[in-house]
């Protein structure tokens, strides 16, 4: 059972006390849920399993959840669905430790929290874009044009290769 004003540190000391090949599947099912002070997620639904190797305690799990993100384009706050699978290995000491770092503290109490925002947060592209046809913000005034055309348009000699077209006319 998870704290409810934790509820991503899970108790994983029953299963260091059982045999290498055990493991046991920790469900998560949320509407909201506060990850880290930068990161809220919506419908979020998963689970961990968590399974007893001998160098430690290994975590595998699979998440989706939505959060709001900006458009680059327009600028408008959207929500982004995100899927992903994380892998990770909580060694029992320093020899069999990963290049995550992460060891199993002595309490046996996990706290998932940074590892999903961190798996979560590397699931957004890095141009973000609410709708394929997002029309931007307007250059001139900044009227978001998915909502009325300002009637500005682009001056052509503003592009770097209106030279080259004087090259096309010879």
């Amino acid at each position: 059972m998870t704290n409810p004003r934790k509820p991503f540190r899970i108790n994983v000391g029953f299963i260091v006390n059982n045999d290498v090949g055990f493991s046991n599947e920790f469900p998560f099912d949320y509407n909201t849920i506060k990850v880290a002070d930068d990161l809220e997620l919506h419908n979020l639904h998963g689970s961990a399993i968590v399974g007893r190797t001998p160098q430690g305690l290994l975590l595998t799990g699979k998440f989706t959840a939505t959060f709001n993100v900006e458009c680059v384009r327009c600028l408008r706050e959207f929500e982004h669905t995100v899927h992903w699978e994380m892998t990770e290995l909580y060694a029992f000491n320093e020899k069999f430790m990963t290049d995550s770092g992460l060891l199993l503290p002595d309490d046996a109490q996990i706290d998932l929290a940074p590892i999903i925002r961190d798996y979560a947060l590397t699931e957004v592209p890095i141009n973000p874009i609410c709708k394929p046809d997002c029309k931007g913000l307007c250059p001139i005034c900044g009227q978001d044009l998915n909502q009325k055309d300002c009637g500005h348009r682009a001056d052509s000699n503003d592009s770097p290769f209106a030279s080259l077209k004087d090259l096309l006319k010879n």
